[in-house]
C-alpha cells in the first residue's frame, strides 16, 4: 500500500488551506486574493485524492471530483481575471479597498 500515513497528507492540506485563507483575508490586491482562493481549491483537491487513495482506490470517484474542482478553479480564474481587468480599466486600481462599485 502506501508508506506515508494519511495524517501527513491531511496536515499538508490543512496548511495549504490555512495559507490560502490567510492570503484571502490579509491581502488587499485582488490578484493576490484570487491566488489565495486557488491555493484553497488545491488543498481541497489534495483532500479528495487522499481520501480516494486510502478509502477506495478501485473506483475513480476521487479523481473525477478533483477534475471537477480543477474545472471550477479554471472558470473562477477566467471570470475573476476578466472582472479585475475590467475594474482596472475603469478605476486604474486592483486594490480591494478601492473597489466600491456596489456602494451607493
Amino acid at each position: 500500500m502506501n508508506s506515508i500515513p494519511i495524517s501527513w497528507y491531511l496536515v499538508l492540506s490543512a496548511g495549504l488551506f490555512s495559507l490560502g485563507l490567510f492570503g484571502v483575508l490579509a491581502r488587499k490586491n485582488a490578484v493576490a486574493i484570487l491566488l489565495g482562493i486557488e491555493l484553497m481549491l488545491n488543498a481541497v483537491n489534495l483532500n479528495l485524492v487522499t481520501f480516494w487513495r486510502y478509502n477506495n482506490p478501485a473506483e475513480m470517484t476521487g479523481q473525477v471530483f478533483a477534475i471537477i474542482v480543477f474545472a471550477v478553479a479554471a472558470a473562477e480564474v477566467a471570470v475573476g481575471l476578466a472582472l479585475i481587468i475590467s475594474i482596472y480599466r475603469n478605476r486604474n486600481t486592483v486594490m480591494a479597498d478601492d473597489i466600491d462599485l456596489m456602494k451607493w
